[in-house]
């Protein structure tokens, strides 16, 4: 009887000391989470022209190369975010999320020449989505070291000095690196930094003037990179 009450005791010490070693290894960050971030933006985008092509009837038909010059933006960022974090085992975590930046960016210039005939304008990106997984890894149960990669979406609005404008969607890919840490119950703060590519996008645009017909093709892209500092709460 001395012997099994040894046992007993034996195994319940050990199995005490196995449930809070995994209480101690789950992380606080498991479950439904929101934040919101504050930063820098950098856009690069990239604008190609296409030839002018003219038919028709009269002196000008051929087809006129056009070169283009467009400027970097820096911006001020901001993100509001939602997601959901999920153990694959205690020292691995998957997240799901989606993420809105509402803030426009600073407009820049940009120009098109043909010829001896310019055309100016200004762009900004105006708000961008973006839907990612997140894998992770805890760092004790209060803090998370975590990466990112979706599929974003952006607008970016033209506006020419002729005074008519545009508004354009972009979609590519994005990633990102980033550290929470637990403040206090279910508040935190974070630091992350995030790269996104847009792919090209090709927009044919045709007009008639007189006896001539005028057809190009303009082709853009961008790409963008941030860097966020914000504070959000864990469900």
């Amino acid at each position: 009887m001395k012997n099994n009450l040894v046992v007993v005791t034996i195994v319940s010490a050990v199995a005490t000391v196995g449930f809070l070693g995994t209480a101690q290894a789950q992380s606080k960050f498991e479950g439904f989470y929101g934040q919101v971030g504050v930063g820098y933006e950098n856009t690069h985008p990239s604008l190609s022209y296409g030839n002018v092509n003219v038919t028709g009837t009269g002196p000008a038909v051929g087809s006129y190369p056009m070169s283009s010059t467009v400027g970097n933006s820096n911006s001020f960022a901001g993100t509001v975010t939602a997601g959901f974090f999920f153990p694959v085992n205690k020292d691995f975590f998957l997240g799901i999320g989606a993420e809105y930046s509402p803030i426009a960016g600073n407009s820049q210039n940009f120009s098109a020449n043909s010829s001896g005939l310019t055309a100016n304008g200004q762009y900004n990106k105006e708000n961008s989505y973006n839907i990612f997984l997140s894998p992770a890894i805890p760092i004790g149960d209060d803090g998370m070291i975590y990466a990112k990669a979706g599929y974003t979406v952006a607008s970016v609005k033209s506006q020419y000095s002729g005074g008519n404008s545009t508004t354009d969607g972009l979609n590519g890919y994005s990633i990102g690196l980033g550290y929470k840490q637990i403040i206090q119950g279910g508040f935190y703060g974070f630091g992350e930094i995030n790269y996104a590519k847009y792919m090209d996008k090709t927009i044919n645009q045709v007009a008639t003037i007189g006896t001539y017909n005028l057809s190009q093709d303009t082709t853009m892209s961008a790409s963008t990179y941030n860097l966020l500092i914000g504070i959000g709460y864990k469900f």
